[in-house]
């Protein structure tokens, strides 16, 4: 095979990018028969090239200068791992309008800025790809744009967040509460000093702003995902969801009709024979289905040093392929439709609401007549464990609009017989 020689600059000698430099080191002898061409890694862009030093084998070619990287005509790949908004949007903008095609792992920027880095890509009929911005090693935006291209998708659903199904698993199998489980997950590393992104829905909303995109053809930012985390679960909630033969996970749902798009993240009680009541730990998975594959599931590592930069290799390959065949550019931004982000008011849902109340006869009587009032159908009502003279009372909707519902719940926690609001969660249905 003839030995051509494809120039790389990696941006970032991070947690990922020193995974990416891993791989592509371990890669070196194979790469050729997988792609067509050897890959040379002309320069690594930091901020610290005495820190960074110590990391590589050739310090020689470690920059603090992203001018090194642009007017360095034999790169033609530049790999984004340093996250953020800014510088890296800058770089990765330079970087296509210099004709050098970008793989990225930032999950924030694609989010945000998906359509206009996708259309500044095309114009300069360069490849801009993304695989590591969503669930790590797992194949997902590979898939969704050419393995079920064929598809009309109605639904792409899943654990998109490991600190929060780990914290989840915890306080499923151990019946840990909330607090304690994210004191584990911190300490073994799963949850950052700050894990608010994650516990908070954040993250996971993100991935499936990037994920709606491609699954319906029609762009949805980080501006449209409705987010809501998993502070507010309890260890008593994951009890009476046990109880209902559910299990409770954080799921990044998007789901459309074909005339609107539905994009949010939310707890939720998932039947245990659903698929995704399996995933526990740090794995992710992503469930999808379309009118022709049926359903289908990718389930795996979903971030750490390597599993991601098994993503980014694997986008760094296809670019290399592509640039050996001069077909750069061959699958731009797929987002041809314009469908509008339905408003969570309007999302149809069924709940789970444990609320406590006082002990007393009529209670019940009350809250069926608030829900009536409401257009909220009930599926069922349940009284559960009593504590002095308060009650506690779980009530599972039928299918009903979030705005009915949101506003019975408040006329609810009005009433002189209720003493608290305990939770609200959304039940999956099909």
């Amino acid at each position: 095979m003839e030995n051509r020689k494809i120039g790389v600059a990696l941006l970032g000698l991070g947690t990922v990018g020193l995974g990416t430099y891993k791989v592509m080191k371990a890669q070196k002898e194979e790469m050729l028969y997988k792609t067509g061409a050897q890959l040379e890694l002309r320069k690594i862009l930091v901020r610290n090239k005495e820190k960074a030093a110590s990391k590589v084998d050739e310090p020689e070619i470690i920059t603090d200068r992203f001018e090194d990287i642009l007017e360095d005509k034999e790169i033609q790949i530049v790999i984004e791992l340093i996250g953020g908004i800014e510088p890296a949007r800058t770089y990765i903008e330079k970087s296509l309008q210099a004709g050098k095609h970008v793989v990225t792992a930032n999950k924030d920027l694609i989010a945000s800025d998906h359509g206009a880095l996708m259309d500044l890509a095309k114009a300069n009929q360069c490849d801009l790809m993304f695989e590591a911005a969503v669930a790590g090693a797992i194949p997902v935006i590979a898939p969704l744009k050419q393995s079920l291209a064929a598809n009309h998708l109605t639904e792409v659903m899943g654990i998109v967040n490991g600190t929060t199904n780990f914290i989840l698993t915890k306080m499923s199998q151990e019946g840990m509460e909330f607090d304690e489980a994210l004191a584990i997950a911190t300490k073994l590393g799963y949850a950052e000093a700050d894990p608010t992104a994650d516990i908070e829905g954040l993250d996971a909303g993100r991935k499936v702003a990037i994920m709606a995109s491609i699954a319906f053809n029609s762009r949805v930012s980080f501006d449209d995902v409705t987010t809501e985390g998993i502070t507010g679960i309890s260890a008593n909630d994951i009890r009476y969801a046990r109880e209902m033969g559910c299990c409770i996970k954080l799921i990044g749902m998007a789901h459309s009709d074909g005339t609107a798009i539905e994009a949010y993240v939310a707890p939720m009680l998932i039947p245990q024979d659903h698929p995704l009541a399996a995933v526990n730990d740090s794995y992710n998975a992503v469930f999808v289905r379309g009118d022709a594959v049926d359903d289908a599931m990718f389930l795996g590592r979903g971030a750490g040093e390597l599993p991601t930069a098994s993503a980014v290799m694997g986008d760094v390959f296809d670019v290399t392929r592509n640039i050996v065949h001069e077909c750069n550019g061959r699958i731009s931004c797929t987002c041809y439709k314009h469908l509008p982000v339905l408003p969570m008011e309007d999302v149809h849902s069924k709940y789970f609401l444990r609320v406590e109340v006082e002990d007393r006869i009529g209670v019940l009587a009350e809250m069926a007549d608030v829900f009536a009032r409401h257009r909220v159908s009930v599926e069922q009502i349940i009284q559960k464990q009593k504590k002095g003279d308060s009650t506690e009372i779980v009530v599972i909707t039928d299918k009903v609009r979030e705005g009915d519902f949101r506003k019975a719940v408040r006329c609810i926690a009005d009433k002189s017989g209720t003493r608290e609001i305990k939770s609200t969660i959304r039940v999956y249905t099909v």
